[in-house]
């Protein structure tokens, strides 16, 4: 974790509140934190106050489950949406985000058990219609651990409020693929990381190109299914998101052209797809998380590829990777924790666990600026809370 951060982190903790446009009076009666019973009494007193006072101006509900050996806990605070003030939901799905790659990594992985797919094969072998002689050497392990050198396809727009007014707009992954491979590479495959999105949807593409089925059917045939996540599912062009939500809201320029909160739960995904347009639960996400750590869906060396990190250098800060094929790693409270985060407008999303699975985390937390460069101030304390500050 870098310092910036960790100066966010510390401004966070003592202000107990983020910089932002007051909400304003319609929310003035707030949910009192909600949670069962812990075996824990400080993990249940600290989780508590991590998102005790929901709805602020950095976010306006939070969903959370701890888990594992070293104690557990359940929780929810602010409120269902802003208009009518109703608690949260806890048991409400939410956008992902970016936690889409590590079911996406974990597709993959079955399949190479499968001998279906070689990670070290180019993934120009699999895709030779669409993948260009100039990426020919990315191979599929660099796609899924950031170390391609792919760059980030073009979208329009370049404000949160232009990218709002192009939320309904549909992109195939072909489209998104064509544009990054189109442009110069950023380094020469191998040699440094950069984390993104379009190694994702390359892989997702290889997923169906060797199985001749659609990538969301492989995900929910592979992994929802077997472990029983009825409650996730992959969207594909779908802006609204099915059965209960609790709305998520961004900060922006208002119509009247002052600064305020704008619903932006219905918005599409099919930029992200298979690196980021998964909708799910605290409890699915939960159970996918044990699961997967205790080896149960991606099992023996290959489950190993999840926690290796590559022994390059971030492009942008300099720093040792930190991303493997779909988790990431960072210390915190002296310990390794291995997990992923995810972002979609309006909505942060998590999941985290030590190695040996003694603490698993979960959260959703409904933040105002889900897509900014700090971490959301209710997000840190969470994480905090669970795990210690970062070494």
């Amino acid at each position: 974790m870098r310092t910036s951060t960790r100066t966010l982190l510390a401004a966070a903790l003592v202000l107990g509140v983020a910089a932002g446009p007051a909400l304003g009076p319609a929310v003035a009666a707030q949910p009192a934190a909600t949670a069962r019973p812990a075996r824990d009494a400080d993990l249940a007193k600290t989780m508590a106050a991590a998102i005790a006072g929901l709805p602020r101006a950095d976010a306006t509900a939070a969903l959370v489950r701890v888990g594992g050996t070293a104690g557990t806990w359940r929780g929810s605070s602010g409120v269902r949406d802003l208009e009518s003030g109703a608690p949260a939901d806890p048991a409400a799905r939410f956008r992902a985000g970016s936690v889409t790659k590590v079911f996406t990594a974990a597709t993959v992985l079955r399949l190479v058990a499968e001998r279906r797919i070689d990670l070290d094969r180019p993934a120009r072998a699999y895709l030779p219609d669409l993948i260009p002689a100039r990426y020919g050497g990315v191979t599929v392990r660099q796609l899924l651990n950031h170390t391609h050198g792919i760059p980030a396809p073009d979208f329009p727009g370049e404000t949160v409020e232009e990218w709002y007014e192009h939320r309904f707009d549909v992109h195939t992954p072909e489209e998104l693929v064509r544009s990054a491979t189109a442009k110069p590479r950023e380094f020469r495959p191998g040699t440094r990381q950069h984390y993104l999105n379009i190694g994702y949807t390359i892989a997702g593409l290889i997923v169906e190109r060797v199985t001749g089925d659609s990538y969301e059917r492989q995900v929910e045939r592979r992994i929802l299914r077997p472990l029983g996540l009825e409650d996730t599912y992959l969207p594909g062009g779908a802006a609204g998101i099915t059965g209960p939500y609790n709305h998520g809201y961004q900060t922006m320029r208002l119509g009247d052209g002052t600064t305020g909160l704008r619903d932006v739960s219905v918005w599409g995904a099919s930029d992200a797809w298979a690196a980021g347009d998964l909708v799910s639960t605290t409890a699915d996400l939960e159970r996918f998380t044990r699961a997967l750590f205790a080896g149960r869906v991606v099992r023996g060396p290959l489950l190993e590829e999840m926690f290796t990190l590559p022994e390059v250098t971030d492009l942008k800060t300099g720093a040792p990777a930190a991303y493997s094929v779909g988790l990431s790693m960072k210390r915190l409270g002296g310990r390794e924790v291995w997990g992923k985060t995810g972002g979609r407008w309006g909505y942060n999303a998590a999941i985290g666990s030590t190695r040996d699975g003694s603490r698993t985390l979960v959260y959703s937390v409904n933040s105002t600026d889900a897509k900014g460069q700090d971490t959301n101030p209710t997000a840190l304390r969470v994480m905090v809370a669970a795990y210690g500050l970062p070494d």
